[in-house]
């Protein structure tokens, strides 16, 4: 079973260690902040209160062990940086750590984080495509010219396969799949909805109205095919 550290316990920590915990890894939560380790305890493999930046303590709680580290400190950019140095002196395989900024995300993957992350600029772009785009559900950059988008289906392409919608010849997109929702009744008889996803649907595959639609490609292409829905 996959072992994983996160080390600061703020609002992305604490997210990450939940979520970590909800699929059934084991986690290592450490924070100098009693409440937030007392929080942690609740769902963590182990959750212990410590300064970060004390090697000898990330030791004997187990974290030179882990298969990845989540360095969440990012607003305390001297500590973001120590705590990632000591990780990868650990030799643990994925270092992942948080930054607030360019300048912070430069100077973390040049001390060699595997990965930097931003989260509260990512999450800003996140809401801001959301709001341009009521139909967008979710947009993830990939690099500087792709992202995967995920879009309410628009009404011309309902009632028709992905063969006769051609979104790769019309609109220079790869459809990854479809959210189809599959009505339903529950036990006290109310109408429900359960989500099935197709991954790589075939060109027979059909477009229902309320499907949501997961695309990849460039940038700019992705812009053309948001005017439609």
């Amino acid at each position: 079973m996959k072992q994983f550290g996160v080390i600061g316990l703020g609002r992305f920590g604490i997210t990450v260690a939940r979520a970590l915990a909800k699929k059934g890894f084991q986690v290592i939560a450490v924070d100098s902040d009693e409440e937030k380790v007392r929080i942690a305890s609740e769902f963590a493999t182990v959750a212990v209160q410590l300064d970060a930046t004390d090697t000898t303590s990330l030791q004997k709680v187990g974290l030179k062990d882990v298969d990845a580290a989540i360095v969440a400190v990012g607003e305390d950019i001297s500590a973001s940086i120590l705590v990632t140095m000591i990780c990868k002196d650990f030799g643990i395989p994925m270092v992942i750590s948080k930054a607030t900024d360019p300048l912070q995300g430069k100077i973390l993957a040049k001390i060699g984080a595997d990965r930097v992350v931003f989260p509260e600029r990512d999450m800003g772009e996140k809401l801001a495509e959301s709001l341009a785009s009521p139909g967008i559900f979710d947009y993830i950059s990939v690099s500087k010219d792709y992202s995967i988008v995920e879009l309410s289906a628009p009404t011309t392409f309902c009632g028709k396969t992905i063969g006769e919608v051609n979104l790769r010849a019309k609109y220079g997109v790869t459809l990854i799949a479809i959210k189809h929702k599959v009505p339903g009744i529950d036990e006290r008889g109310e109408p429900t909805f359960t989500e099935d996803i197709i991954i790589a649907p075939t060109s027979k595959d059909e477009i229902a109205t309320g499907d949501t639609l997961v695309l990849l490609g460039k940038v700019k292409d992705v812009e053309k095919l948001k005017k439609i829905i």
